[in-house]
């Protein structure tokens, strides 16, 4: 999946050079000011009796969204990001700082990506020279936000909770706040609202929501800051595009993403956002139009497939034609009204929850049926999203690292192997994740006697063990621990199979664990950092 949005991105400051006199250099006499000679006959554009009069221009109050100081925190989050290359490893530690701002209830919402992965944060408050810890309430990297508190007595004292507001008309004026690089206190940027669109979110690399387009400068150490107009939060600052592929292009979090997050977890979890699973064409060609039995009134989009594995399966079928859902009718361009404004028709799903009903008016064979469907996520695209606050799972057999596909894999390695592309990019569309739950790679081989000429098997995906097929990691496992003396691995696709002798890989084992610091040979389940910290303080 092509990706060009990056999380914040940095400006070139451009110093234009001062001018001065070499020392010992003649310098050239002071020039006396020219004053015009009137000649007889010269006429002037301003008769000498008419005066100018200065119009007053009408300046905005110096601070037209009062004093956010009492509202805004610099948060600076200490992070260790999972090492694909070697699963075992805690992984690298990194640090970075964004911003942050008071809702009600003492909590402090931020960017996910601010906080993802953390081991420690820290928060500071204008005026105040301590750091106090923080703790991480909510996360949902599926829309990039996440709530945060401070445990500390009195934190919250004297500081004012934002209220939010709508959404910013088109041309309309907002402030973004934040830390960005250049300096230590707060800075405010100004632009315009500029468009307002379904955008990739790039801290999940899969998921799309709306988001507003504005031309204030997002830099790093502005994400999670409030974008303000008129008093109230109209936005959480969050992407832009980098400076070679775009300039004074940024992104913000708009209201109804932030308030259906604050509506998700009132019941004290994230149930993340459902979807219909389903993929559409828009029916704007009148002859395809005709084709299907459709009027001229330029409603309908055609459902091209459904995922197995999501809530439309059994509802809706290939060939569908969506005319209306929850009794918006849909336009050939995929569009419904919503709140007086053009929006693609799965805006109406985004502000359902997991477990909610919708409504569809279809067209199935030129008769007009309506359906129901209970919405929820379907697993499968979690693969090809980026994960967070989980440990990689993997198992390592004679020197052989085999993982499950994924996105943060697939980067780690950056492979060019087409299988692996395919795999990756059609697990959805073609239902792979039907016979391969898991599509478990060689990913990784460190080197021993016991491995050696194994090199041309890296990238392959494991099929089978001994004759039984494998589909899952935890299989894989099994298939390692019950082995006999032999064991046969065939890769999906033409070849030769992989053989390995059961004795020598356990004759070999202390040996690769020391000589490559394995510490554990296997990890099949993806429990959040945080539970393994608690689990190891109770223990």
């Amino acid at each position: 999946m092509k990706r060009i949005l990056i999380i914040g991105y940095a400006t070139t400051l451009l110093f234009a050079p001062f001018a001065r006199a070499q020392d010992g250099a003649p310098t050239a006499p002071p020039v006396e000011p020219q004053v015009p000679v009137e000649r007889p006959g010269m006429s002037r554009s301003t008769p000498p009796s008419q005066a100018v009069v200065p119009v007053p221009v009408p300046m905005a109050p110096p601070k037209p969204n009062g004093p956010v100081q009492k509202s805004l925190v610099r948060i600076t989050a200490t992070a260790v990001d999972p090492d694909y290359k070697a699963p075992w490893n805690a992984g690298g530690l990194q640090r970075g700082v964004g911003a942050g701002f008071v809702v009600s209830g003492n909590r402090i919402m931020t960017n996910a990506h601010v906080v993802a992965n953390s081991r420690y944060i820290t928060v500071e408050r204008d005026g105040d020279p301590n750091k106090y810890p923080a703790q991480v309430q909510f996360i949902a990297n599926d829309c990039d936000l996440a709530l945060i508190t401070v445990p500390a007595k009195d934190f919250f004292k004297n500081m004012l909770p934002l209220k939010l507001g709508g959404i910013p008309a088109l041309e309309s004026t907002v402030s973004a706040y934040g830390y960005p690089i250049g300096g230590e206190r707060m800075s405010v940027t100004t632009g315009i609202v500029s468009r307002v669109d379904f955008q990739l979110y790039t801290h999940s690399s899969v998921d799309q929501h709306l988001a507003i387009q504005i031309s204030a400068q997002i830099n790093p150490g502005n994400s999670g800051g409030p974008v303000m107009q008129d008093g109230k939060v109209v936005g959480v600052a969050f992407q832009g595009y980098s400076g070679d592929v775009a300039q004074g292009v940024a992104y913000m979090i708009p209201t109804p993403v932030i308030s259906r997050f604050l509506k998700d977890i009132s019941n004290g979890q994230y149930d993340e956002y459902p979807d219909l699973a389903i993929t559409y064409a828009k029916l704007q060609n009148p002859a395809q139009r005709k084709f299907l039995g459709l009027t001229d009134d330029d409603r309908g989009v055609l459902v091209s497939s459904v995922v197995a594995a999501g809530p439309s399966d059994g509802i809706l079928k290939s060939g569908d034609v969506l005319l209306s859902i929850e009794g918006h009718p849909i336009a050939s361009d995929a569009n419904v009204e919503l709140d007086g404004e053009r929006s693609q028709f799965e805006e109406v799903v985004e502000r359902k929850f997991k477990g909610d009903s919708v409504k569809l008016d279809i067209l199935r064979g030129k008769e007009p049926m309506t359906v129901t469907i209970k919405l929820f996520k379907p697993w499968p695209y979690s693969i090809q999203g980026h994960s967070y606050d989980v440990r990689p799972r993997y198992v390592l057999y004679g020197g052989l690292l085999f993982q499950p596909l994924n996105l943060d894999m697939l980067e780690a390695y950056r492979t060019s192997d087409l299988r692996l592309r395919h795999f990756f990019e059609y697990f959805v569309l073609e239902q792979i994740y039907v016979d391969h739950p898991d599509v478990i790679v060689l990913s990784n081989i460190l080197p021993d006697p016991i491995n050696s000429y194994l090199a041309p098997y890296r990238g392959g995906i494991v099929d089978e063990i001994n004759g039984k097929k494998i589909r899952t990691l935890n299989e894989l496992s099994e298939a390692f621990a019950q082995a006999p003396e032999r064991l046969v691995i065939r890769m999906i696709g033409d070849g030769p199979p992989l053989v390995l002798d059961r004795n020598k890989v356990e004759a070999a084992r202390e040996r690769i664990k020391t000589r490559y610091n394995v510490l554990k040979e296997q990890n099949l389940e993806e429990r959040p950092a945080s539970r393994i910290a608690a689990t190891n303080e109770k223990h």
